[in-house]
């Protein structure tokens, strides 16, 4: 026996109530929750797919049936021609100088020349062999109009004379010409006379003699190779 609190207890019963007291302390002491897992991170969301940017088709145009509005496509071909685009400021009606150089390659061949009224305007139209575009020089010149090699002058009818230069290039192949015609008159609004002045050492030259020395512009058209120069009525 134990004398507790001043009362003697039994010994078992004393190791009861201690255990007793023990498990109640236990009982009353709260289990603390499980740790929180932590969650996993919100995946952001995807921003929408970015708009690509799509070019617009080109235009068609044609030699003769196109109005003064429209705008014929610019395309970008193989070889030495893809690093010399054209110059769209070209495209502006003008009554100055426009000057293109282009070089590095063999002399392209002058096809066809052909003329046709449009709507505001008459067309001059170079075709030419391959995807290769000359370069040109373009201008109004004074009278006498001569021919190259010779300095021979030569008449050509009109009140303006735009001389439209092209090289490198030629109008013939060995001793056969490509362009048989090789004097006109078109006989349109502002068109009098179209003569080829030069076809020699890799340059041709045509002079176009029209009524009045109005403004022009010049497009390089594809499929096939056409250098054209439009002159306003």
């Amino acid at each position: 026996m134990m004398k507790v609190l001043g009362r003697w207890m039994p010994t078992l019963g004393l190791a009861a109530c201690l255990t007793t007291a023990a498990c109640k302390k236990e009982e009353a002491t709260p289990t603390p929750p499980p740790p929180a897992e932590p969650s996993a991170p919100a995946k952001p969301t995807p921003p929408p797919p970015a708009t690509q940017p799509t070019d617009a088709g080109p235009v068609t145009d044609t030699d003769a049936g196109t109005s003064a509005g429209a705008t014929p496509p610019a395309s970008n071909p193989p070889g030495p021609q893809a690093a010399q685009q054209e110059d769209v400021k070209n495209r502006e009606w003008t009554a100055g100088l426009m000057d293109v150089k282009r070089s590095g390659f063999a002399p392209v061949t002058m096809r066809e020349v052909r003329t046709a009224r449009n709507e505001g305007f008459d067309r001059l139209v170079l075709q030419f062999d391959g995807d290769q575009l000359p370069g040109y020089h373009i201008e109004y010149v004074d009278k006498p109009v001569v021919k190259c090699g010779s300095g021979n002058p030569t008449e050509v009818a009109g009140q303006g004379w735009l001389q439209v230069r092209v090289q490198p290039a030629q109008a013939h192949e060995g001793p056969q010409v490509t362009v048989a015609e090789r004097e006109r008159k078109p006989g349109l609004p502002i068109f009098e006379e179209l003569e080829l002045t030069c076809d020699f050492e890799g340059e041709v030259t045509w002079v176009l003699g029209v009524k009045r020395p109005n403004k022009y512009r010049v497009l390089e058209l594809r499929e096939p190779t056409r250098l054209v120069v439009d002159v306003q009525h």
